[in-house]
This record gives structure tokens, C-alpha cells and sequence, in this order.
């Protein structure tokens, strides 16, 4: 996980963390404080990017045949979008990767919107 915000690196680890299935998972955390963040993330199977700099992770940070979830969104100077992972240089060595736009945001949204509609229905039972 490289990351740490509360609002996706935390929950992530701890959800790969939890015991069962989708969980039992050996998470490392890195962060923008983290030495030799790149050493960290070669070793990663999945290596989930959420940063929050716009195409930090290169293509030698990621392990050969790795999957890359992409969680970062920016817009560049000419009004095009990127993720936290430079995508050319990943999509080389990767296994998978996560596309920005269209990756992780739309389920983010429908994660949201379950939460909302959740919350609503709480409060007036």
C-alpha cells in the first residue's frame, strides 16, 4: 500500500488485513516519509498507488508481473487526467493496471452512494 491517508491507504491495509476471504494478506505501508519507497514496492504482488503525486510510481518501482491499482486522479497542465502511477512505464512491467480515468473512481462513487443510501435508511429506522 503506498499511502496512508484515512481515507484509502489505512482502510485498505486494514481491509487486506482482515482474516478471511479477501483479507490474510501481508501488507507493507509506505508513505511519502518512506526510505527507499521504490525497494518496497518491487517486492509488492499487488501494489496499490494512492499518493496523491501525479505519476510518481515509475516503471522500475513495480515488481515484474505485479498488479497496479492506480487510486490517484490529477489533472496535468494541457486538462488531460493521470493517476499516481506513470502508466506507459507500469503498463510494461505489470501484469494488470488500473486505467485513469475509468479505474477505481466509478466504484469509488457507487461505494459512496451505497454508503449514503445506507446512512439515510439508518436514520430513519
Amino acid at each position: 500500500m503506498l499511502g496512508r491517508s484515512n481515507v484509502v491507504g489505512k482502510p485498505m491495509a486494514f481491509l487486506l488485513l482482515q482474516k478471511g476471504p479477501g483479507g490474510d494478506a501481508t501488507v507493507t505501508v509506505c508513505h511519502s516519509a518512506t526510505r527507499d519507497a521504490a525497494a518496497l514496492c518491487r517486492e509488492a504482488d499487488i501494489l496499490i498507488a494512492a499518493i496523491g503525486r501525479p505519476e510518481h510510481v515509475r516503471g522500475e518501482w513495480i515488481k515484474p508481473g505485479a498488479v497496479v491499482i492506480d487510486v490517484g486522479i490529477h489533472k496535468r497542465a494541457d486538462g488531460s487526467l493521470c493517476g499516481d502511477v506513470n502508466h506507459a512505464e507500469a503498463a510494461e512491467v505489470a501484469s494488470l493496471i488500473t486505467p485513469v480515468p475509468g479505474g477505481v473512481g466509478p466504484m469509488t462513487v457507487a461505494m459512496l452512494l451505497r454508503n449514503t443510501l445506507q446512512a439515510a435508511r439508518l436514520s430513519v429506522a
